[in-house]
């Protein structure tokens, strides 16, 4: 933080009462009147565009943010946001609405890991994969805060650190972790934020890790998020967590204490009610006047670097005018373009539509603009749904029959003839049409957060990987008549589409897909745009996930995964042919030629991976080195360490290259130390990843090249 508002921060603390400094380690700041100094509201969402603050401009959900393996883009919409959030931020507060939602420190990015498919919030995430999650992350949060005199919007990497689940048990729950598993996989994103983002604040999670409380742990936040990363933004509780201490978690006897033991762990801004208990736990004894007027600094510091006691900040002259315009639905809709997947075409795809005279758009997410919009969303005025796409898509010469199908979630209705009630009219429409759209999936109140969705039976987890009952019930009706079918779906999570990648033509994966969703799922369809996007999760089969409050690596994503799944991580397909050739290595840096020797102008995603051979060679071929250390058998297959997002016309050729960075080398130990050990590396290089699964579904193979160290 610079100089200038560590001052101003200290200047301002240093005038206030201790009980009006207590009084602004809330989220809900009051005013100090006296001090000419508003009230504000630290909560603010900005996961995928400005949420709950009206109307804004809603980008696909984080995790098809991810499918696109692109961080220019992605730090192009981080920008749009903290513009909308500034913008609103001034028109609301000429005002005088200073609520929540309205402000400009954004409790966002999700950096967690999507470790377990079921987890309901994995859709706020970047996936599975703590180099992507790093390298996205780092390119929101940039694009979130800027590089001007003042921060455009404060980000917040969220929630540290051990935290995916299970959502109905979160308040009260125990992640038991290994010191491996901690360094490797779950806060890289964490220190990338702090040591290469320079991230304005960090929010804690709910749950205990290793039995500390996450929001005020002495490993996680003394240790090694203010000492070793040397984080010096402000750490803000999750809401209510603070409440968890002595209700769930029992580590406190009361509110009181619960107060006293965040603050002693530098927890300078309360999201909930704890803290306006601070100055009782001051009269007791339990914390000091300097902790509560250094978490009041540090608070501050933020709001001074935001521009808010200044006069001359850039970003005053924003307003009504700077959100939701042209250029950022242009952006919303590119993302959306580009954060489509391919899973399957035998051919089918692109669609003529010259060559089709009725089309059949059946199924229960076709005229939703809950998937559109995912949870943690705005409100757009512009949004196109799946079947409004397909209608402006096709010509005048062209049909389109629509039908529901079914319900999305059948034990919304009790009665399962209402359930079925639409199966007969998907039927009549699956038989009168020369090809079928099927649009199927969740939303977020069946995948979701605890307390914010209708799902009963998981609090916002997936019971299982399949679709709700209702929907695979219309899958088998309409697949039984034989009409060519084409499946669209839209999650924000790994399904099991083993009979529908079995039986239906074509599938896509469109996730939560923003504003233009259905414009870019029409323009896919029919070839006005190549899908281009990669798979940041692993698509599993139902029940071979080891339990969900299992937090070990061990069985989880690409890097450690040991079955065959059904849809690899960085899996995805296209229209045209990427030929690659001409590989080279200067130190850290590959040079790799791409051409497209198809006939469709397209994106390809250039992936690089790591074998760490070293590390396996070396445990295996020691006997004095112990598996508490260093066990062979608890090391990642490969792990993704770069990646590039290449735009290619038919017959075109460019050379792409990749530095990979220094830590990637770096092999972590059992007991959560790491070192790049001395010996051989093998890198691999291509359109995906170099397994098996990869090879048989594209018919491609890796490039490899050899590193020493």
């Amino acid at each position: 933080m610079k100089e200038k508002f560590k001052k101003i921060a200290e200047n301002l603390v240093d005038s206030m009462t201790l009980e009006e400094a207590a009084s602004q380690i809330r989220y809900d700041s009051p005013a100090i009147e006296r001090l000419g100094i508003p009230a504000y509201n630290w909560w603010g969402e900005g996961l995928h565009g400005l949420a709950r603050a009206g109307t804004a401009t809603v980008f696909p959900q984080a995790i098809a943010l991810a499918a696109m393996f692109d961080k220019d883009t992605l730090n192009k919409i981080a920008d749009v946001i903290a513009t909308e959030a500034r913008a609103k931020y001034n028109e609301s507060t000429k005002l005088g609405d200073r609520d929540l939602y309205k402000n400009i420190t954004m409790w966002s990015p999700n950096v967690n890991i999507f470790r377990d498919a079921r987890w309901g919030r994995g859709q706020e995430t970047y996936g599975e994969d703590p180099f992507l999650t790093s390298e996205l992350g780092v390119a929101f949060i940039k694009g979130l805060q800027g590089d001007g005199e003042y921060m455009k919007a404060a980000g917040c990497a969220k929630h540290y650190a051990v935290h995916s689940g299970p959502e109905a048990t979160r308040h009260g729950f125990d992640a038991k972790v290994s010191k491996k598993d901690i360094e490797e996989t779950y806060t890289p994103a964490f220190e990338a934020a702090i040591k290469e983002a320079d991230v304005a604040g960090v929010m804690g999670a709910y749950n205990r890790v290793n039995s500390e409380p996450a929001c005020a742990s002495k490993a996680l936040i003394v240790e090694r998020l203010r000492k070793r990363y040397g984080f010096d933004g402000y750490l803000v509780s999750d809401f209510l967590a603070l409440m968890d201490f002595h209700l769930h978690h029992k580590v406190t006897a009361n509110e009181v204490e619960s107060a006293a033991m965040a603050l002693k762990a530098s927890c300078d801004v309360n999201a909930g009610f704890v803290y306006r208990s601070i100055m009782k736990a001051f009269e007791q004894g339990l914390v000091t006047e300097e902790e509560i007027r250094n978490a009041a600094k540090k608070a501050y510091e933020i709001r001074a670097a935001l521009g808010m006691f200044s006069d001359d900040c850039e970003y005053d002259s924003l307003g009504l005018m700077d959100i939701d315009t042209d250029e950022s639905d242009s952006l919303s809709y590119k993302a959306s373009v580009n954060s489509v997947v391919m899973l399957k075409n035998d051919g089918i795809l692109p669609l003529n539509k010259d060559e089709i005279k009725t089309i059949g758009v059946i199924g229960p997410t076709a005229t939703s603009v809950d998937v559109l919009n995912g949870n943690y969303n705005g409100t757009s005025s512009r949004y196109v749904t799946n079947l409004e796409g397909v209608r402006d898509a096709v010509g005048e010469g062209t049909r389109v029959l629509y039908s529901e199908g079914c319900h999305l979630f059948e034990d919304k209705v009790q009665n399962l003839a209402l359930n079925d009630d639409r199966l007969s009219e998907a039927e009549m429409v699956a038989r009168a049409s020369d090809v079928v759209i099927l649009s199927v999936g969740l939303d977020s109140t069946i995948e979701g957060e605890e307390g914010d969705t209708g799902n009963a039976f998981a609090a916002g987890d997936k019971v299982s990987l399949f679709l709700p009952d209702s929907q695979r019930r219309l899958i088998e009706r309409v697949l039984s008549v034989g009409t060519p079918v084409i499946l669209v779906s839209n999650t924000g999570s790994a399904m099991d589409y083993t009979l529908e990648d079995e039986r239906c033509n074509a599938i896509l994966q469109c996730w939560y897909s923003g504003q233009r969703g259905g414009k870019a799922l029409a323009d896919i369809l029919f070839g006005a745009a190549s899908p281009s996007a990669k798979l940041p999760v692993t698509f599993y089969k139902d029940g071979t996930q080891p339990p969900m409050e299992d937090y070990s690596m061990k069985g989880r994503t690409y890097r450690y995964y040991k079955d065959r799944p059904l849809y690899p991580f960085g899996y995805g397909l296209t229209y045209t042919d990427f030929e690659y050739s001409d590989l080279s290595i200067d130190g850290n840096t590959v040079s790799i030629k791409v051409k497209n020797t198809g006939n469709f102008e397209a994106d390809e995603i250039v992936e690089v991976y790591i074998d760490k051979e070293p590390a396996e060679k070396l445990a295996n071929g020691l006997n004095n080195i112990p598996d508490n250390y260093l066990n062979p058998n608890n090391q990642p297959y490969v792990s993704l360490c770069g990646f590039d997002r290449v735009s290619l016309k038919p017959g075109e050729e460019k050379v792409v290259d990749i530095t990979i960075p220094e830590k990637s080398f770096y092999t972590v130990f059992e007991n959560g130390s790491r070192a790049i050990l001395k010996g051989e590396y093998t890198v691999f290089i291509g359109g995906q990843q170099p397994d098996d699964r990869s090879k048989e579904l594209t018919g491609k193979s890796c490039l490899s090249v050899k590193f020493n160290k």
